[in-house]
């Protein structure tokens, strides 16, 4: 019996240990990637697909640094719990690199630069700073800089949303006031939805980055150098002149 249930316990262990891509042998052939389906056009569903300029971006890294990639589609909040639990080996989804989350996980270069800004109903007079956003419903999403940003404003109701075109049918429906939303995503909801706009405000800008766990030195080195190429031979502004 005593055998069996050593025999039972490699076995587990061994299921653990690959249960992930990340290794510190250096053989690594595969990784899971994290990401949030919900911020277009950096990463959304499409035919059951998930795509966007992150998606080809880190197809292009998967390549140059010999690594073939698994995509785990999760909630925005849920992403940075799971890379710090080894659920997945790095993230790439339009996360900023804060100095808060700096302190959990690692981020590479980044790789795009980006500011929040106010959606409204067209018919609504135009807001020019943040602060005007005073005494207003604004809708954010859970976990987004917009979330931040905005929670630190006195006299906001605010509500969160897991997922952005939520957030835009409510603002619709004449539900919420304004949301505030990464730039790019934004002008994808413009384009898609009549009656809406963006308001003249700006927010300060952010760098994206994608994030790996703390102990994975050698990973975000090759992400990084492998980021460096992709800029140089010209692919990163062929995936920018694509999605944008």
């Amino acid at each position: 019996m005593k055998k069996m249930m050593k025999i039972i316990m490699v076995v587990l262990v061994g299921i653990m240990m690959v249960g992930c891509g990340s290794s510190d042998d250096g053989n690594v052939k595969k990784i899971y990637v994290g990401t949030n389906a919900e911020f277009a056009p950096f990463e959304f569903l499409k035919d059951g697909k998930t795509v966007g300029f992150d998606m080809e971006l880190i197809e292009e890294i998967s390549k140059e640094i010999g690594i073939d990639i698994e995509i785990k589609d999760m909630s925005f909040d849920g992403l940075l719990p799971a890379l710090q639990a080894k659920k997945i080996d790095m993230i790439i989804a339009g996360m900023t690199s804060t100095e808060e989350r700096k302190k959990s996980v690692n981020f590479t270069n980044s790789y795009y630069i980006a500011n929040q800004v106010i959606i409204t109903a067209k018919e609504l007079g135009n807001i020019a700073t943040f602060d005007e956003l005073k005494g207003k419903k604004v809708g954010v999403i859970l976990g987004f800089t917009g979330d931040v940003v905005v929670s630190k404003i006195d006299g906001v109701e605010v509500k969160k949303y897991n997922a952005g075109y939520v957030a835009i049918m409510d603002l619709k429906a004449g539900k919420i006031d304004a949301v505030v939303l990464d730039s790019e995503p934004a002008k994808n909801f413009i384009k898609n939805n009549d009656g809406i706009k963006i308001a003249s405000a700006k927010g300060d800008k952010e760098e994206y980055a994608m994030a790996v766990y703390k102990d994975n030195i050698e990973l975000l080195e090759k992400i990084n150098k492998a980021l460096m190429v992709l800029k140089e031979n010209g692919t990163y502004d062929g995936l920018l002149k694509k999605w944008f």
